[in-house]
Order: structure tokens, then C-alpha cells, then sequence
């Protein structure tokens, strides 16, 4: 069984989101199939399907394959790098959302 730290991820994520492989793999544009052995750790997703899991799940690819959570610091990166390339695609409504969630500051 290879993946194992990666396959316990998943099903805690899954768990977490309550969220089922099929909805995973509707969401993630993966197949059924790969999710299952992903899920199993008879695989370990690589490249863009490994980012597409990520996306889905909300979390990113260095906390599936290692589970190192990102820090503050690198959370704020991501967020401006992630706005900054999808700005353009987001709707009025998504961007006010946004706005909402960054004007309510920290709540940790």
C-alpha cells in the first residue's frame, strides 16, 4: 500500500467537508476511478490532479502529500496569489464576498 500519510489526509478532509468520493470527484474534475485509488493508497495523485484535489478540498498540495499546514504568512501569499490570477474570472457578487471575508480580519 503506497501513500499512506496522503490517504489518511484525504479521509480526514472528506470527513471533515462531509463530503463523499463521488462529490470529490465531481468537484475535483478527477475521475471516480482515481479518487477511489487515491482514497485507498493504491495511488498517489500527481500534478494537476493533485492541485485540482487540492482546490477541491480546500487546502493545499504540501498538506496532502507531507501535512505541513501553511503559516499565517504564507496563507496571506497564497490568498494574493490566488486573487490576483482569478480576478478577472470572478463574479461582482464573488468579489464582494471576498472583499467581506478580508475586511473581517483575523478571528483566530
Amino acid at each position: 500500500m503506497m501513500g499512506r500519510g496522503i490517504t489518511e489526509r484525504l479521509v480526514e478532509l472528506l470527513k471533515s467537508k462531509n463530503m463523499s468520493q463521488k462529490e470529490l470527484s465531481l468537484k475535483a474534475g478527477v475521475t471516480e476511478s482515481a479518487i477511489s485509488h487515491y482514497v485507498n493508497g493504491d495511488r498517489v495523485p500527481r500534478g494537476a490532479n493533485l492541485s485540482k484535489i487540492a482546490n477541491a478540498l480546500e487546502t493545499t498540495t504540501d498538506y496532502l502529500l507531507d501535512g505541513k499546514a501553511a503559516n499565517k504568512k504564507d496563507d496571506l501569499m497564497t490568498a494574493r496569489l490566488l486573487i490576483a490570477r482569478n480576478a478577472n474570472d470572478m463574479t461582482r457578487d464573488e468579489r464582494m464576498e471576498l472583499m467581506k471575508i478580508l475586511l473581517q480580519g483575523d478571528t483566530d
